[in-house]
């Protein structure tokens, strides 16, 4: 290939000069003889000069691998139109920000005389899997790397059923980008957005449709506008400040309050260590400062792209709790479902009614959905997962309440078939609100819920590996513990019960001794059942250099004694470490706390 292509970029093309210059050849190699892959959120790492970067050229090239599957796949895909977004990440020694990438992927299409909804300004990411439904395009993008480290970017692919793209699209995308690797005529040209004639700007429209739709989800206006309850939103120097104070409004609430530092996009990321509300109170610490001085009881984070949603409510003895994605899901579930039953049909059937989770999430949902008679599924870990299979299910006239994954993404209803952290910053305020008129709290109310369906106690935490080969050796050796083709029976002295592995297909639990999950051979994911009651996940992640454990007890209703169950559960996990991981030896890097 002809490397000035990568030079139209006078940055990027200063980078390469200077590796060649400076002897860098390892580096080199690594920049050009690689290419970018789908991972479990579409493409996704550093922005800069190479192949296996995010930069002009590589989105100019995915963007064209698109386009030819398109057209393969859609006689109308010239009527109907693609969908383009973009949050609002930037990096000056590239030249990249993601509004020039999402015009760059706006002007393949336009040159080709596709139909492109622009965004005129940027969207929280949910806002284009809900245009791509609400104008029936055939496909979109979003240039986003969500709560990714600054230095990167990434680029979201949603399919026309408003879902993020599954096997096999992703794979035959690949080989269609593979095929056409040169820019063509008018892909370079940036300016097409401002004036191709078949460019439209769907942010009304959408914007007004999507708060529209929202209210379908608000079940206590009334309570909502007479509330005294306060509530700060931080949007982590994102794009979800002026979306949320909206929802907040379409629900009848007085807006949030907003931490003032952190409400405009600022792609430094420059008041936190990293973007990632999931970090929990070392990185809510301005919100929770303003919230005790404004006297707010409950802060609620989006992070930069406003797909998730992190909550903290201020306790009786003065502290803050920051709740666990799975405790969120746990006060969701109940609520979502308690709605639907107050306000269904006489003659609706809760064998209708369903409700999803990823694997590694809790089994919150599953013990809730056995005493109220309603479906529980789960699915593989990613959101594009859950929204596939919640399309199938709505398409086969089933009802889906609520899906989520323990990472902080939720689902609040069916309006957006991916996490949506701006529906679920609305949904809690309102639930807080409905408690407060009870005299309860949210963290209250989350132990009612466990007293009634058992407690589910789960830890969730990671490892960083920047080397691949010791995470294949690590998961590998679990393959093949005591002897070839066999693993391990237990984890120090806690008794293993089934292994199912994903990456292979195995499940010891079947009678086949085959996963029902499908088989995901390009990541590692293996999950043990303990005899003792706890489901522990080692897994890698699909988007940073991370190798992730997932923990839970789940508890019968009988059994209340949570330190006892936390104790447990805390003995497994450091025998999980010690035994499966070792770190020491396999030189992991610790989560800094």
């Amino acid at each position: 290939m002809n490397l000035n292509l990568l030079l139209q970029n006078q940055k990027t093309k200063e980078q390469i000069e200077s590796l060649l210059q400076n002897g860098k050849h390892k580096e080199l190699r690594d920049r050009l003889c690689c290419r970018l892959t789908f991972g479990t959120a579409g493409l996704r790492s550093a922005m800069g000069a190479g192949f296996c970067y995010i930069n002009d050229l590589t989105v100019i090239q995915s963007t064209q691998g698109i386009y030819k599957y398109l057209e393969r796949c859609f006689s109308d895909f010239k009527q109907r139109g693609f969908v383009v977004g973009y949050d609002t990440r930037g990096q000056v020694t590239s030249n990249c920000s993601s509004k020039k990438l999402a015009k760059l992927t706006a002007a393949v299409l336009l040159a080709k005389d596709v139909p492109v909804y622009f965004f005129s300004t940027y969207v929280p990411t949910p806002f284009v899997p809900y245009a791509v439904q609400q104008l029936k395009a055939v496909a979109g993008v979003m240039i986003t790397a969500s709560h990714n480290r600054k230095e990167d970017n990434g680029y979201k692919v949603y399919w026309e059923n408003g879902a993020q793209i599954t096997s096999p699209h992703d794979k035959e995308i690949i080989k269609c980008i593979e095929e056409c690797v040169e820019p063509w005529n008018g892909s370079w040209n940036e300016n097409l957005v401002d004036t191709s004639p078949i460019r439209q700007d769907p942010l009304k429209k959408i914007c007004d449709c999507y708060m529209e739709d929202l209210k379908k989800i608000c079940y206590h206006r009334e309570l909502n506008v007479q509330t005294n309850l306060k509530f700060v939103h931080t949007s982590f120097h994102g794009v979800g400040h002026d979306y949320v104070q909206l929802a907040f409004k379409a629900f009848g609430f007085q807006p949030p309050i907003p931490v003032p530092e952190q409400k405009d996009p600022d792609p430094d990321f420059s008041t936190v260590k990293c973007p990632n509300p999931e970090e929990g109170e070392s990185v809510l610490e301005l919100s929770l400062r303003l919230a005790e001085k404004e006297n707010a009881k409950v802060v609620v984070a989006t992070d930069p792209d406003a797909d998730r949603l992190a909550v903290a409510e201020h306790q009786e003895n003065g502290c803050w709790k920051v709740f666990t994605g799975n405790e969120l899901a746990a006060l969701f579930g109940w609520w979502m479902f308690s709605c639907w039953k107050e306000n269904c049909s006489e003659d609706a059937d809760v064998k209708n009614v369903y409700m999803l989770a990823t694997t590694v999430s809790s089994k919150i949902l599953r013990a809730i959905a056995l005493k109220e008679g309603f479906h529980f599924e789960e699915t593989l870990p990613g959101f594009k997962w859950i929204g596939s299979r919640v399309k199938d299910l709505l398409d086969n006239g089933k009802v889906v309440l609520f899906a989520f994954e323990e990472s902080i993404g939720f689902m609040c209803g069916t309006s957006v078939l991916d996490k949506d952290g701006v529906s679920a910053a609305v949904v809690i305020a309102e639930m807080a609100t409905y408690l407060e008129g009870k005299n309860l709290t949210l963290a209250q109310k989350l132990i009612e819920i466990y007293e009634m369906y058992g407690y589910h106690i789960s830890k969730t935490s990671y490892f960083l590996c920047y080397d691949p080969p010791t995470i294949k050796r690590i998961f590998e050796k679990l393959r093949n513990f005591d002897a070839p083709q066999s693993y391990p029976k237990c984890c120090g002295i806690y008794n293993i019960l089934h292994v199912r592995d994903i990456t292979t297909g195995y499940d010891s639990s079947q009678p086949n001794k085959k996963s029902v999950l499908p088989v995901s051979k390009s990541s590692q994911m293996i999950t043990f059942t303990f005899q003792n009651g706890c489901v522990a996940t080692l897994r890698t992640s699909g988007t940073e250099p991370k190798i992730k454990y997932y923990a839970e007890m789940c508890a019968l209703p009988e059994q209340s004694d949570r330190s006892m169950l936390e104790e447990e559960l805390q003995k497994l996990i450091e025998a999980l470490i010690e035994n499966f991981l070792e770190p020491d030896k396999n030189g992991l890097i610790w989560r800094s706390a």
